[in-house]
Parts: structure tokens; sequence; C-alpha cells
């Protein structure tokens, strides 16, 4: 199962999305604190639709007590418009945490400095980033063919 973290999202739909999307695919959502809606977000539940009560989700108080529970940081894979390195370069395993900044900034540049594997979705240059929805979703895509082939 991969772990899909959300540091700080602000927006309930592309939450709801993600949230569907890790129901879909079995990945388990991490959501950081502070949020930038309620989990009662009637937009969040209609972005999810039904499926909000099948998801393996945790909600953390803050980036410290996600960061706490870490066993082994070598396999967290910050995504970033910034990094150098494609997300399609590393080798992701079961297990792996696939982590993701807020939709307005992305991940700060304090978090960025604490971990190792920075990777960054190509794009045409058209744009500065994608939806947080769509990235999680290559993302998802592209690890879980290394792992099993998407296989479930």
């Amino acid at each position: 199962m991969l772990n899909i973290v959300l540091i700080h999202p602000e927006i309930p739909n592309n939450t709801g999305n993600i949230g569907r999307l890790c129901v879909g695919t079995n990945c388990h959502l991490h959501l950081v604190h502070p949020l930038g809606f309620q989990i009662t977000d009637k937009n969040l539940k209609r972005s999810g639709l039904d499926y909000w009560p099948e998801l393996s989700v945790t909600e953390y108080e803050n980036f410290e007590a996600w960061k706490a529970q870490l066993s082994d940081e070598s396999r967290v894979f910050l995504f970033t418009s910034h990094a150098k390195q494609n997300f399609l370069a590393p080798e992701y395993k079961d297990g792996d945490w696939l982590v993701f900044g807020r939709e307005s900034k992305g991940l700060e540049s304090e978090i960025l400095d604490l971990f190792d594997n920075h990777v960054s979705i190509p794009s045409t240059g058209k744009v500065r980033s994608f939806n947080i929805a769509n990235a999680v979703s290559f993302a998802i895509g592209e690890a879980l063919k290394q792992i099993n082939g998407f296989q479930f």
C-alpha cells in the first residue's frame, strides 16, 4: 500500500478526488493539519462521492506529528515543481510515502530541506504545475506500475 500525504491541503474538492483515487487504488491517505476546510465539508463529500467511508485515512495535528511516525525517511518522496529529478526515476516500493504540498504554494522550503528525495512531474512549460489531484494520479500510477504492474 502506498501512502499519499497531503500537507496542509486547501481545497476540499481536490482532497475529495484524491480520497476517491486512494480508495480505487488501495492507497492510504494522510492529511496533515491545518486543513483549509472541515472534513465534513459538502464539497469534500461531493468530490469523494459515497467512497469516503471506504477510505483508509489518518489525520495528523501538524507536520511534526506526521514526521515523528516515519520509520524510514529514505522512502519519502516530495513532489515539487522545483526538483531536478523526474518522478519516473526513483524505484518505488510498497509502503513508500508520496508527499504533496498545498495547492497555492506547494511544499515549503523548511519541509523540503528535511528530506533528500525531491521529484517533479515534467510539463511542456506552459503551466507552472499540475492540479494536485492530477499530480497524485500521475504519482500513484507510476508507483503502482513499478511495484506490481498495476495489479491489485
